[in-house]
C-alpha cells in the first residue's frame, strides 16, 4: 500500500487526479496531508497558480519552472506531532533530512528572523522545497563546506516543453552559454540568482550549488514582497513564486506538512534520492485540440508543427485554434538589495529631561535591507504619545525623516513639557508588514539642590493672629536661580520633618479651614516663593515649618507664637527745680 500511495506523479492529463487520490490517500493514513489556502492557487485551477510551463514564460519564477520530483511523504510519521527535529538518525533514509542540509536550513531561519521577523520563515518549508527540487542536495552529498559535488544542474531551458530562457550568464554558474538551466540544490536559474544570490557560510562567494548559501537565498526570496509566511495564503504565494504549477504546490505543501510534524537527521550523502522528475506537459498540435485525447508531441518545439501555438487566430483548416487568452502580468519579487528587511535602534541612549528642558538625545533608527545592509530612502515616521506636553522641535507630535545613505533616520530634537511622567517615541517604517520601534522616555521634574530664606527677620506672632511678616525663599540649583520648581511645605515636630505637627501655626485652604501641608508651591521665574499667610492658634511656642524641594533640598524656619509682653505707665521723677514746701515749726 504504501509503495502504491508513493508513487511518483507526473504532469500530464491525468495530474489532478492522481494527486487528489494521493492526498486522500495520505489523510485517510493518518499521514500529514497538505492543506491549501482559501481561494489561493491551490484549488486546482491551472491558470490561477498561474501554470504555464510549456509557454515560454517564467512568470518571474525562482526556477524558471524547471522540472521537479513529485514523490509524497511516507505514509508513517517520522515522530508524534509536535515533536523536534533534533532526533537520532533513525528510521528511513527517505524521512531523514542530512545533517549539513538540516544545519543549512535552520541557519537560513534563524538568519531572516533577525533581519525580517514579520515574515516568520519556518526551516521546514525551506525542507519541502529543497526535497521536491533537489532530494535534499541529492541525499546530502555535498562536501565540508555545504557544496553539492559534483554540481546541480536542471535540464536547458530551451522551450522544449518547459521555459525558453536564453543564457544570462554566461554559463558562469549553469555551464550552459546558450540557454539557462536551474542550478544546485534550491535550483534558481542564474538570473534570478544574480539578485538573490547570498554568502551565508562566510567564504566570501555566492555559490548556487553550496546549500548554505541557497538555503538563505531562498529564505529571503520567499519573504519578499513583505510575505508573512505564517499565513496560509502568502506562504502559497510565496510557493507559487518558486515554481507557478498547482502541482508543485500540493507537493511542496505535503512534505511541508509531514517536516512539522518531525523528522529525524540522517548523515551526509546517505539519503534517498528521487528518481523520476515532473515531465513537460507537451503543447497540442495544430488542428489536433488540446484535449486529453489530443496525442501528446514528444518534443514540442515553439518552430516546428506540434509547437507552441500561434499566439493568432487559426488560419483555414487549423483545427480551431485560437488566440491564448492573456495572463495578468505577475509582480516580481524585489531584489532583497531593495527589499526592507528591518528597523533597528541606530544607538540611541536613555532619554531623560527636566521639564521646560531640552532633551540631549535624539532618538535614531537604522533600516537594513533583506540581506542586512543600510537601505537609504526608507520614511521613517517619529511620533510622540504621553501627557506630558513634550513635542519634537518646532511644536510638532508627528515627523517624517528618510533615511541617508548609511541607513539611518535621526528624529528632531524633543522638547520637554511642563508635566513631569513618561511618554513614549515610536518609529514606523515600511508599508504591508511596517516595522515599528518603541522608545521609553521621562520628563522628569524641575529640581533645586539649595532653598534658603531672603531675610533674617524673626517671625512671630501672638496666639489668634496671623504673622505680619511674609516668608519668601529661593531655590537654586547649580548656584542658578530654579524656576518652576514644586516646593512641599509642612508644619513639623522635628527638623527632619519625621513627625508632622498638628497644632500650631497654619496655612488656610480655599474655604478657610486650617491645613498644616502645601503641595502645590511653584517658584517664580527668579527662583522665588512667597508662602501664603500664616496663621497661629491659641497654643504658644515655639513651631518648625519645613520646606522641601523637588530634588531634595530644605530649609526649616521657626515660626514663634507669644502673647506680647503687658507695660506698666511709670510715674514721672520729681521736678529738680521745684521749691519744697515750707516745714512746720
Amino acid at each position: 500500500m504504501a509503495a502504491h500511495i508513493r508513487r511518483r506523479l507526473r504532469k500530464g492529463a491525468t495530474t489532478t487526479a492522481v494527486a487528489a487520490a494521493a492526498v486522500a490517500a495520505l489523510a485517510a493514513s493518518q499521514a500529514p496531508a497538505a492543506t491549501l489556502a482559501d481561494g489561493s492557487a491551490g484549488s486546482g485551477d491551472p491558470k490561477a497558480a498561474g501554470e504555464d510551463t510549456a509557454s515560454g514564460e517564467t512568470d518571474g519564477a525562482a526556477t524558471g519552472n524547471s522540472p521537479y520530483y513529485t514523490d509524497l511523504p511516507p505514509l508513517v510519521t517520522p515522530d508524534k506531532p509536535g515533536s523536534s527535529s533534533n532526533l537520532p538518525a533513525a528510521g528511513s533514509a527517505e524521512a531523514g533530512i542530512p545533517a549539513s542540509v538540516l544545519a543549512a536550513y535552520k541557519q537560513a531561519e534563524r538568519t531572516v528572523a533577525t533581519t525580517d521577523p514579520s515574515c516568520r520563515l519556518p526551516w521546514q518549508l525551506l525542507a519541502a522545497i529543497g526535497k521536491v527540487e533537489s532530494g535534499q542536495a541529492r541525499g546530502g552529498r555535498v562536501d565540508a563546506n555545504g557544496t553539492a559535488s559534483p554540481r546541480i544542474l536542471g535540464p536547458a531551458l530551451n522551450g522544449q516543453g518547459f521555459a525558453l530562457i536564453k543564457d544570462t550568464d554566461g554559463g558562469a554558474y549553469d555551464g550552459d552559454a546558450v540557454h539557462d538551466r536551474a542550478v544546485g540544490p534550491m535550483q534558481f536559474i542564474p538570473s534570478t540568482w544574480a539578485s538573490w544570490g547570498q554568502d551565508a557560510n562566510g567564504d566570501g562567494r555566492k555559490d548556487p550549488n553550496n546549500i548554505y548559501d541557497a538555503a538563505l537565498a531562498a529564505g529571503r526570496y520567499l519573504c519578499a514582497n513583505d510575505r508573512d509566511l505564517a499565513l496560509a495564503a502568502d506562504l502559497d504565494k510565496a510557493v507559487l513564486s518558486y515554481n507557478r504549477s498547482t502541482e508543485y504546490l500540493r507537493t511542496v505543501r505535503s512534505w511541508y506538512s509531514y517536516y512539522q510534524r518531525g523528522t529525524h537527521e540522517i548523515p551526509d550523502g546517505t539519503g534517498t534520492l528521487p528518481s523520476t522528475p515532473s515531465t513537460p506537459t507537451p503543447s497540442p498540435r495544430p488542428g489536433t485540440g488540446s484535449g486529453p485525447s489530443a496525442p501528446p508531441s514528444p518534443k514540442p518545439s515553439p518552430d516546428k508543427p506540434g509547437g507552441k501555438p500561434s499566439p493568432g487566430p487559426s488560419k483555414p483548416g487549423g483545427g480551431g485554434s485560437t488566440s491564448p487568452t492573456p495572463k495578468p502580468p505577475t509582480p516580481k519579487p524585489t531584489p532583497p538589495s531593495a527589499t526592507f528587511g528591518s528597523l533597528e535602534n541606530a544607538g540611541t541612549g536613555p532619554l531623560r529631561a527636566t521639564a521646560g528642558q531640552e532633551f540631549d538625545e535624539r532618538v535614531s533608527v537604522l533600516a537594513r535591507n533583506a540581506v542586512g545592509a543600510p537601505l537609504a530612502k526608507v520614511p521613517v515616521t517619529f511620533t510622540v504619545t504621553g501627557d506630558t506636553g513634550t513635542l519634537f522641535a518646532g511644536g510638532k507630535k508627528t515627523v517624517t525623516v528618510r533615511t541617508g545613505t548609511d541607513g539611518t533616520a535621526t528624529a528632531p530634537k524633543l522638547q520637554a513639557g511642563e508635566k513631569a511622567g513618561e511618554f513614549t517615541v515610536t518609529a514606523v517604517a515600511g508599508t504591508g508588514r511596517p516595522r515599528t520601534l518603541t522608545y521609553a522616555a521621562t520628563v522628569t521634574a524641575r529640581q533645586a539642590d539649595a532653598i534658603a530664606r531672603t531675610d533674617e527677620k524673626a517671625l512671630v506672632a501672638a496666639p489668634g493672629e496671623k504673622f505680619a511678616d511674609a516668608v519668601t525663599v529661593k531655590a537654586t540649583y547649580k548656584d542658578a536661580a530654579a524656576a518652576g520648581v514644586a516646593v512641599t511645605a509642612t508644619m513639623v515636630k522635628d527638623r527632619l520633618g519625621v513627625i508632622d505637627n498638628d497644632k500650631g501655626p497654619y496655612f488656610k485652604d480655599a474655604d478657610g479651614k486650617p491645613v498644616r501641608t502645601l503641595t502645590t508651591l511653584t517658584t517664580d521665574a527668579d527662583g522665588q516663593l512667597r508662602l501664603p499667610e500664616i496663621f497661629a492658634d491659641d497654643n504658644e511656642g515655639t513651631y518648625l515649618l519645613r520646606l522641601t524641594t523637588e530634588g531634595g533640598a530644605s530649609v526649616v524656619i521657626e515660626l514663634t507664637v507669644e502673647a506680647p509682653q503687658e507695660t506698666t505707665p511709670e510715674e514721672p521723677a520729681p521736678d529738680a527745680t521745684e521749691t519744697p514746701a515750707a516745714t512746720k515749726p
